[in-house]
């Protein structure tokens, strides 16, 4: 059997599978998660409103320790979809918030396999897989998260990880955040998020079996800090929607620069993270109300 005959396969026992979660929004977690990103740890006593986006920080994914692969990831089939590629990374989200989350709240997560799209790309075969992560308080729908993981081929021992060139950044920014990335913050952002993938915290690793020259900053903490700082830019305005992009690398003990154009009149902002030669790593188009 051919890679693409066994993506069709898996494709026909996952397609719609519904994986489902509970998490308290807890003050003591929620303490944990203010510390890490520099806010108060008092400022949220039970039933504060959360900013919109911190939803993604639940209802994260617990595999046993004996189900956990040598790349730290779960083995395939335990969570997510056995794909027959052994690289994995985020590469973009879409994300719609309709609800409010406080603390205090039971959040349910309903994680659902969308999709499915074996490739032929300029590094070889890829597939792109989607989950569809609708999240829930009570009856009523707080987020629903659409997200792109790109699984790929392992690259030759020795050999390094091929990387978008990337292009230039945004010059014409309103806003912009300075934010160095020293490896006890991905540590915590890991911690919180349950994310043992090793090329976060192994620098052997990361070089020697993924191809990069050194451990790799986590791309969702990536898109919280440049949130957090749009969210900041964009007082008595509320977010509403996010469509995220990753499109290049960043690593652990790099300083990066968030970006953002002024708010419009229509309430949208469009926002960006620089890598410290200023080349585009993430980008994404927001909505507030």
């Amino acid at each position: 059997m051919d890679f693409f005959e066994a993506i069709e396969a898996v494709k026909r026992d996952w397609l719609g599978h519904v994986r489902v979660s509970e998490d308290d929004v807890s003050p003591s977690m929620l303490r944990r998660i203010a510390a890490m990103l520099d806010y108060d740890p008092d400022s949220f006593p039970r039933g504060t409103n959360l900013p919109p986006h911190w939803f993604s920080m639940f209802c994260c994914e617990s595999a046993m320790q004996s189900d956990i692969g040598p790349d730290g990831h779960p083995n395939k089939g335990v969570i997510l979809p056995p794909i027959p590629l052994p690289r994995r990374m985020g590469a973009g989200r879409r994300v719609r918030m309709p609800g409010r989350l406080h603390v205090g709240d039971t959040l349910v997560k309903k994680a659902e396999v969308a999709a499915i799209e074996p490739k032929r790309a300029r590094t070889g075969i890829i597939c792109v897989l989607t989950m569809r992560n609708t999240y829930e308080v009570g009856n009523q729908v707080i987020a629903i998260d659409e997200f792109d993981a790109v699984y790929r081929e392992a690259v030759p021992a020795g050999t390094t990880s091929p990387v978008n060139p990337g292009t230039p950044a945004p010059t014409d920014a309103a806003w912009t955040v300075e934010k160095h990335l020293p490896s006890p913050l991905v540590f915590r952002y890991s911690a919180v998020t349950w994310n043992a993938h090793r090329i976060h915290y192994d620098a052997d690793y990361s070089r020697t079996e993924e191809g990069y020259p050194n451990t790799v900053q986590n791309g969702g903490l990536t898109m919280q800090l440049l949130l957090d700082a749009a969210v900041q830019n964009a007082p008595a305005h509320r977010l509403v929607s996010v469509d995220a992009r990753l499109t290049r690398p960043i690593y652990v003990g790099d300083t990066i620069t968030l970006s953002g154009h002024a708010l419009t009149e229509d309430c949208r902002m469009n926002v960006w993270v620089a890598d410290r030669e200023g080349k585009l790593c993430a980008q994404m188009d927001l909505e507030f109300t």
